[in-house]
């Protein structure tokens, strides 16, 4: 029996999906659930499972968009399974089996096992060695059934060109589909939000001081959920946005949409892009409840897992280029949100305290918003009481009580 596989819904907004990667080859044999292909939708990167066991034939290159509900692929359900194909389930055994204690005697090559993931890269892997320009033929995966991590990427090391006499080609590539939507978000924002940018700087030494005091504390306490500098500004942002309610609001036509909640969208970086998931209702979520979100959803975009659920709404964004070592930047506000927060690297500076000249950890911060709905009054005033919250966190962030307030 020839089944035919469709693309299902990735949510209810998305019409059509991109085939980012096949995993196997026209004309192998599948295994029921096992993952044949990688799609990219405009807002994520899903896997799609073999709906039953059979010999496949692609109906789809590599690129193709396809509309959601449109044949993919065909499974031949009689098709037989040619000798010497392992399944998957019993690869993944041998994969985790332990090694009998072997007798001293002359060393055998390892079987090859067979499986459609050996010297496949994971999409994190994928992004490394075309950063480095390295084939993943030439790098041996230690994964799961031969599959290269992402660690397999990170050490894998590119050869040593001529300084001179090297390759001077260019490649042409398509976007994927979140990158095409990314940018067209992007190029929207800019076009059609009246986009102003503040800038403030924050003493980070308070914050500092708290997270060396209570750190060890607080990670030991919740289970390895670590005590960063993301739920200080979370709930920073959550308290001036309740103190300047027209910040987390936004546009719809000749109407002002406000909102009593704050649903915090967090911009990390993931394998396919920039991705924004959300942290819903922050402004009653505690340290360790933000800390804990935050890095689920961060765990999910990095393996490619994000779901379209997880980053659906948002009523302020907080993006971070301080990791990337950004001193000062612009960011760029996230559709149809009104407001979003940049922060950026620490460094040591001179400033003066009490009329005496010190050196502190000193950040600058970055909030761009929509002057059509944000006046410069309600701009200042959210950035300066992000500034007040963190340079006093103890009194208005821990309720002067950080024991109680990072639940140790």
């Amino acid at each position: 029996m020839i089944l035919e596989m469709k693309v299902p819904s990735p949510g209810e907004s998305i019409k059509e999906v991109e085939i980012a990667t096949w995993l196997v080859k026209d004309g192998d044999y599948v295994e029921k659930d096992q993952a044949i292909a990688e799609v990219d939708s405009d807002k994520a990167t899903l896997e799609l499972p073999a709906e039953v066991s059979g010999i496949i034939t692609l109906k789809a290159e590599e690129g193709d968009t396809v509309a959601v509900g449109a044949v993919v692929c065909l499974i031949d359900t009689d098709g037989a399974k040619p000798a010497g194909v392992t399944p998957v389930a019993e690869v993944a055994k041998a994969v985790e089996a332990p090694k009998p204690e072997v007798k001293a005697e002359a060393p055998k090559a390892a079987p090859v096992v067979a499986s459609y993931a050996a010297g496949t890269p994971s999409p994190a892997a994928k992004k490394i060695l075309e950063e480095k320009n390295i084939a993943p033929a030439a790098v041996t995966g230690t994964g799961k059934a031969g599959r290269i991590t992402k660690e397999d990427a990170v050490n894998a090391v590119p050869s040593m060109g001529t300084p001179t006499g090297g390759s001077r080609g260019t490649e042409r590539t398509k976007l994927s589909m979140l990158r095409r939507k990314v940018a067209e978000r992007l190029v929207a924002a800019k076009n059609e939000t009246a986009m102003l940018t503040t800038f403030n700087e924050v003493n980070m030494t308070p914050i500092n001081n708290l997270r060396n005091e209570y750190k060890d504390a607080f990670k030991a306490k919740h289970g390895g959920v670590g005590l960063g500098y993301m739920s200080f500004f979370t709930k920073a942002v959550t308290r001036a946005l309740q103190l300047y309610p027209d910040v987390n609001s936004m546009m719809d036509g000749d109407h002002k949409i406000a909102f009593d909640f704050c649903d915090i969208s967090i911009a990390v970086s993931g394998p396919k892009g920039l991705m924004v998931p959300v942290v819903r209702n922050a402004e009653n979520l505690t340290f360790r409840g933000i800390e804990a979100d935050i890095k689920r959803l961060a765990i999910k975009a990095r393996d490619g897992q994000i779901t379209v659920d997880d980053m659906t709404g948002g009523t302020f964004t907080i993006t971070n280029g301080g990791v990337f070592g950004s001193m000062l930047s612009t960011p760029i506000i996230n559709p149809p949100q009104s407001g979003i927060l940049g922060m950026h690297n620490i460094i040591e500076r001179p400033i003066a305290v009490n009329g005496k000249v010190e050196i502190h950890p000193m950040m600058y911060v970055a909030l761009s918003y929509d002057h059509r709905i944000i006046d410069g009054r309600e701009s200042v005033g959210f950035l300066v009481a992000v500034k007040e919250a963190l340079e006093n966190p103890v009194e208005l962030l821990c309720d002067n009580n950080p024991k109680k307030a990072f639940e140790l």
